[in-house]
């Protein structure tokens, strides 16, 4: 008998409280692969409502993560991006680096199905992307720009500039980016997309999607619609509640605010899109992208427990010990990695 593989994983025993537990992972099974992770990215959004017990409880079960183990609010094992080296399973695959949707944990087995390849000319570091890279193309199906629309995309987080990216390939759009964090502009920049730290006076806009994931963001979209035009919200705010004024310009403008969520496909895709096909767009387009701009800080994982909660206070980068996995909190640099 083999000696049983222990792995170590983040869990959020409570609200704002995290703490690294080990389990022994059993025998690999026919059809599983073995993955030693080796990155696992930490969602400036989502994972910072679940880390604070913001997931309300009618959201309980369509908020459920791949391979999550445990409940809302805690203690639950939760996360959706992490990449890593296959180390045991079918001979081909062996070796080979892999993106899968699990929560962060150093090794890890699943079903061959459950894990896509990672391009040879996509560093490990940056494939943390393609959860992200897949919100960001059903925000765009979504928000369905056409040939010549004015769009401006308010919040210019990872979110953001990979959906202001996607939109910008459409021949002849005019497309603005909108952050107060003036970090973001060079960042912005290097994906060749146009940033500003203020809204752009008297704008009519064409679509406005946002994603900066705070209420004042959405009354900031609302205010640069024009008439007829759509507003798509990206953000998710858990149990948070958000005025909007409504009693301004947006019935005389007949705005449109439709929601996006990666869960579901756009109904305009459902006939012919599975989430599949989506997964094959995200990594042909995160393939595509200038990426390496979009960088992380990063810290081990024996560290997740005390920093998980502090994922928006954009911290600098800690010192990385070799051999572990690296929690990626998902901010703005521009180092590469």
């Amino acid at each position: 008998m083999s000696e049983p593989i222990i792995a170590q994983q983040f869990w959020i025993q409570s609200p704002g409280h995290g703490e690294i537990r080990q389990a022994a992972l059993g025998e690999l099974r026919d059809g599983e692969v073995l993955v030693k992770a080796r990155y696992s990215g930490i969602s400036r959004g989502t994972e910072a409502l679940v880390f604070g017990g913001h997931v309300p409880v009618s959201q309980y079960d369509d908020m459920r993560a791949p391979f999550q183990e445990g409940e809302f609010p805690g203690p639950v094992k939760y996360g959706y991006s992490s990449v890593g080296e296959v180390v045991a399973g079918p001979a081909e695959w062996q070796g080979r680096t892999v993106f899968c949707l699990f929560p962060h944990q150093d090794r890890y087995r699943v079903p061959l199905s459950a894990v896509a390849l990672v391009p040879s000319d996509v560093p490990a570091g940056r494939a943390v992307l393609a959860a992200n890279m897949e919100t960001a193309v059903n925000v765009a199906w979504d928000a369905r720009p056409a040939v010549g629309d004015r769009i401006v995309v308010v919040g210019g987080g990872v979110v953001g500039l990979l959906v202001a990216w996607l939109c910008q390939q459409m021949a002849g759009v005019e497309l603005t980016v909108v952050d107060p964090n003036s970090t973001r502009v060079a960042v912005a920049d290097a994906l060749g997309v146009r940033c500003v730290t203020e809204p752009p006076g008297d704008t009519e806009a064409d679509v406005v999607i946002h994603a900066s994931g705070r209420p004042e963001g959405l009354v900031a979209a609302l205010s640069l619609a024009g008439t007829e035009a759509t507003i798509v919200e990206a953000s998710w705010y858990g149990a948070r509640e958000v005025p909007l004024p409504l009693g301004e310009r947006f019935h005389a403008r007949r705005l449109t605010l439709r929601s996006s969520q990666v869960g579901r496909l756009s109904p305009a895709q459902v006939p012919r899109w599975t989430h599949g096909r989506r997964s094959g767009a995200r990594a042909d387009a995160a393939a595509s992208v200038r990426a390496r701009r979009l960088d992380f800080g990063r810290e081990p994982l024996h560290g997740a427990a005390d920093r998980h909660g502090g994922v928006d206070a954009g911290a600098g980068g800690h010192p990385v010990p070799p051999h572990t996995l690296r929690i990626m909190r998902q901010r703005r640099t521009c180092v590469q990695p």
